[in-house]
């Protein structure tokens, strides 16, 4: 449906939803055209057979692509078979996505990887486009300016019959950081401080945009990392506005629009900014002046602290059911309220996930590694996001720097971050990782959860402690 985009006062999520816009269905509810659907393992096969139980066909094969990744096995010269349960879904996927004339990278191919990485660095995801995925982290996307969101499987397939989807158009909510980014912080800090300050349901309800001068510093890569936690904050769409960091990211790539056609687009991504008259339904700030590496204490992303902090003492937490929370929390965690997290010894470390995997996050990690060891008592692994970061990743000997240190260097896959495909943390193991959710049994019955950045999981394994990775650094505190 053609919108008169003279028309002020919208934001960026506004302008990108009215271009989408089919039919409004009343009541808030509008069918919304696709422009890309995305889909994996977990969820190929089950969704197209149930399609083709409907006697229905694809109505746009050429929009939707898939890949193996929750499911498939992350062991160095893995196959199929290497995770049974990952073998039976490939095969699944494979014949579905023949059948119906479906894109799919498999495993070995330049293309296969975990889906948010692989739909940006393929360029499927330019600015301005709609994306769904039956993935709650689809929001990642967002970092580029689309407008993207999990769905339901119910969902997913009314996409792939009619490449439309029903929604109900959520609230707005702009989050703007203020300050300069100190030394040794990174976006995954932000995003966390972002979520422990502000709480996992503010965002409940609303599409978020992120804002400010410190967005505005960070590269591509670095965007798609905090939008891929706005879920975490309770909100199932998070952007940020596209501008020449962006449009540099995607030009020349695949399935990125190219010669006139790319400068076309350009032009119509120059206008989806919000404009200056814009009002959100809710606003908050974030001042990160003077923000340390955050790393998480407890079972959800709001439990997170300063890595100068200590643990706080439930019993000054006012509401009864956070209190309750975080009691339950530093029970499961093995932790006391007024401890300190730095210096709590660590048994593993996964640096990957659609949060942290791609090529700077691991070059941000080998640079605290080069040169040092993983502690003895310590398992660490590296799992790139793609088979393109990871021979991006051996081609400037970033996987020799891992290998030298004692981490294993793993194949692309979700692998630990929630343990789909039997890549799983000990009970009452505790770990440091780079990925998204730290929930009670995310990566596995028991295991212990530490959110971090990439910088941050690298110093835990080269000390075998939680440990201020400034300190490795020489960085002045």
């Amino acid at each position: 449906m053609a919108h008169d985009r003279t028309i002020p006062g919208r934001t960026l999520f506004d302008k990108v939803w009215d271009d989408h816009v089919v039919a409004h269905l009343g009541d808030g509810v509008d069918l919304l055209f696709v422009d890309r659907h995305l889909t994996h393992d977990l969820e190929a096969g089950p969704n197209l057979a149930r399609l083709e139980r409907q006697g229905r066909g694809v109505r746009r094969p050429d929009l939707t692509f898939a890949t193996p990744d929750h499911a498939v096995a992350s062991a160095p010269g893995r196959n199929a078979d290497t995770n049974p349960t990952g073998g039976r879904l490939l095969r699944d996927m494979r014949r579905a996505t023949t059948r119906f004339g479906i894109r799919m990278f498999d495993i070995g191919e330049v293309g296969q990887g975990i889906v948010h990485v692989i739909g940006p660095e393929l360029g499927i995801t330019n600015p301005g486009m709609l994306i769904v995925c039956s993935d709650s982290h689809t929001c990642t996307h967002g970092g580029l300016g689309a407008l993207a969101f999990g769905v339901g499987a119910s969902e997913a397939t009314h996409v792939l019959a009619t490449q439309t989807i029903k929604q109900a158009r959520p609230r707005t909510m702009r989050v703007t950081f203020r300050g300069s980014r100190p030394v040794g912080v990174t976006a995954k800090d932000m995003v966390l401080h972002a979520i422990g300050t502000l709480g996992v349901a503010a965002g409940r309800g609303h599409a978020v945009e992120w804002a400010g001068a410190p967005i505005r510093a960070l590269d591509a890569e670095q965007r798609m990392t905090l939008c891929n936690m706005s879920i975490e904050m309770g909100a199932k769409i998070g952007m940020i506005a596209p501008d020449d960091v962006t449009f540099e990211y995607v030009a020349g790539r695949p399935y990125t629009p190219s010669g006139g056609l790319l400068d076309r687009a350009i032009a119509y991504w120059r206008t989806l900014p919000g404009d200056e008259s814009a009002r959100f339904d809710r606003e908050a700030s974030v001042d990160i002046s003077h923000l340390v590496p955050q790393v998480t204490w407890g079972t959800n992303p709001e439990q997170v602290i300063g890595i100068d902090g200590v643990i706080p003492d439930p019993d000054t937490e006012p509401d009864a059911s956070r209190r309750a929370a975080q009691r339950a929390a530093l029970e499961y965690m093995g932790l006391r309220p007024g401890e300190h997290l730095e210096g709590t010894p660590v048994d593993w470390v996964f640096i990957g996930s659609c949060a942290n995997s791609r090529i700077s996050d691991l070059r941000e990690a080998a640079a605290v590694v080069r040169g040092r060891r993983v502690a003895p008592h310590v398992r660490a692994w590296v799992v790139p996001g793609s088979v393109q970061v990871q021979r991006d990743a051996e081609a400037e000997g970033l996987d020799a720097v891992f290998r030298a240190a004692g981490f294993e260097w793993r194949e692309p896959s979700c692998s630990m971050c929630l343990a789909a495909n039997g890549d799983t943390v000990g009970p009452g193991q505790r770990c440091v990782s780079t990925s998204n959710r730290n929930f009670v049994g995310r990566q596995g019955p028991g295991a212990r959860t530490h959110l971090s950045s990439p910088s941050m999981a690298a110093a835990a394994a080269v000390t075998g402690t939680i440990t201020d990775v400034r300190r490795l650094a020489g960085v002045q505190r």
